[in-house]
């Protein structure tokens, strides 16, 4: 049954007797009955104190019933409204239902027509906010579980994780520290599914990863005829992550040019595309992220301490997996998990000697480095366990400066991505037997890319 607190019902009749018997039946009926005598005066006392319930007649003077429905299409709450005439027609009756009414009944009625019509809308209302609690629960509910795909039992993460969550209930900024490969967009992932704008994009982009002549129009957009090519307006990535979160990796690398005027959005809240000389406002939460010592960076005048102090409101420093290792069997369970369905293994567990291997391992390259390596064990694996002897390619003790000279033999880049590149894909399928999908897999390129690598190198 509904609250009495929502039994507060508006009468809409330009007609005082019907008003009046209306009030009365509906009154003893336990409601709280104000009246209006047209659609305008209904509309302002409508915005100042909102009813749950409004009977409201499709004919009157100034505003009528349709005019009066359609402008409260947008209101929140939305009221439940019952209009009523003694001339409607069907497409009166679908017009009114299609403006968003919950019910229509044509003059003369009879009373228990209307209190039968208003107990229904009761449970309607009643059903509704019983959904809206479910809701909110369940969101409750995926909030806390927001941070499902990191795999972590160690204190340290455990510690970072719980502000992280705490952290993603405000739209402070927040900086994302570590070392390459530590897992920083998965915790800013964590971060926005956890927050209120979890159903809205979540965008994130590399800095280094565009060219700088790019990056403007790529995070403001830009109008049409901003530029040869610009045969239309395009939004910027603070545009597309409208009510959602922008994450930014690799912040270290955003030219000086560029963060002054990414300082400027921060303050403002605000962009100018490309070409256009009227700024727009946004409303997208920044998280960045970074491998680099930012501290170092401002020192070195790389980048803007203004700036540095904008983003660095909180910071969470993701620790390398050598600090963490309790945190290692459990994460390759998970890869293992991963591994067999997507290349259709049946690899069931890393053995003890092997994982002991595993756990002495300092993983400069962290999670990816660990993941990376268990993909190479698990293929070529002969049982279903990992074992030490599947994890030997992983095990080569020469030194950086000897391994570098002895591929390479070049000072040339050009030469020396080629070589890298046809002994990579030479390892690649070797350890796949030859299968040339599951090699592109592992070399992380397209199909169509190996194939015109191999054409190329081999």
């Amino acid at each position: 049954m509904t609250d009495r607190n929502n039994k507060r019902l508006l009468i809409i009749d330009d007609e005082e007797n019907m008003r009046h018997m209306l009030s009365v039946v509906i009154s003893k009926a336990g409601y709280q009955v104000t009246m209006a005598e047209n659609g305008e005066q209904a509309l302002a006392i409508q915005q100042k104190a909102p009813f749950p319930f409004i009977l409201c007649d499709l004919k009157m003077p100034k505003m009528d019933g349709l005019q009066f429905l359609k402008s409260l299409e947008n209101h929140i709450p939305q009221p439940i409204i019952i209009m009523m005439s003694a001339y409607a027609t069907i497409d009166d009756a679908v017009e009114a239902m299609k403006s968003g009414a919950y019910d229509f009944i044509t003059k003369p009625f009879k009373t228990a027509e209307v209190l039968l019509v208003l107990e229904k809308a009761s449970e309607h209302l009643a059903l509704c906010e019983e959904n809206s609690r479910l809701k909110a629960k369940v969101k409750e509910l995926q909030g806390r579980n927001g941070f499902e795909d990191i795999i972590a039992k160690s204190e340290i993460m455990c510690s970072l994780l719980q502000l992280a969550e705490k952290v993603a209930r405000y739209d402070t900024t927040v900086l994302i520290t570590g070392e390459s490969g530590t897992g920083k967009e998965l915790i800013a992932k964590g971060i926005h599914r956890n927050s209120d704008r979890r159903d809205n994009p979540f965008i994130a982009i590399n800095c280094g990863s565009i060219p700088e002549n790019l990056l403007e129009s790529e995070f403001f957009g830009y109008v049409k005829g901003a530029f040869t090519g610009a045969d239309k307006n395009h939004k910027g990535l603070f545009e597309e992550a409208s009510g959602g979160t922008l994450f930014l990796d690799e912040i270290g690398e955003l030219p000086l040019g560029l963060q002054v005027k990414l300082l400027r959005v921060l303050q403002e809240q605000e962009i100018r595309p490309v070409g256009s000389v009227k700024t727009r406002k946004i409303n997208s939460r920044i998280i960045t992220a970074t491998a680099k010592d930012m501290g170092q960076e401002v020192e070195d005048g790389k980048f803007r301490e203004d700036l540095f102090y904008r983003l660095n409101v909180l910071t969470l420093k993701l620790p390398p997996l050598r600090d963490r290792k309790e945190d290692i069997p459990r994460l390759c369970s998970h890869f293992l998990n991963m591994l067999n369905k997507k290349m259709h293994l049946a690899i069931e567990y890393v053995s003890a000697d092997a994982m002991g291997i595993l756990l002495s391992r300092e993983w400069k390259g962290n999670i990816r480095e660990l993941k990376n390596c268990l993909e190479r064990a698990a293929i070529v694996a002969e049982t279903n366990q990992i074992q030490p002897a599947d994890l030997s390619s992983a095990q080569t003790k020469q030194s950086a400066n000897s391994t570098i000279e002895n591929m390479l033999g070049t000072f040339s880049l050009k030469q020396a991505k080629r070589v890298i590149e046809k002994q990579l894909i030479s390892r690649a399928l070797e350890a796949s037997n030859g299968n040339k999908s599951m090699a592109a897999r592992m070399l992380e390129i397209s199909y169509p890319s190996l194939l015109a690598k191999i054409k190329e190198y081999l």
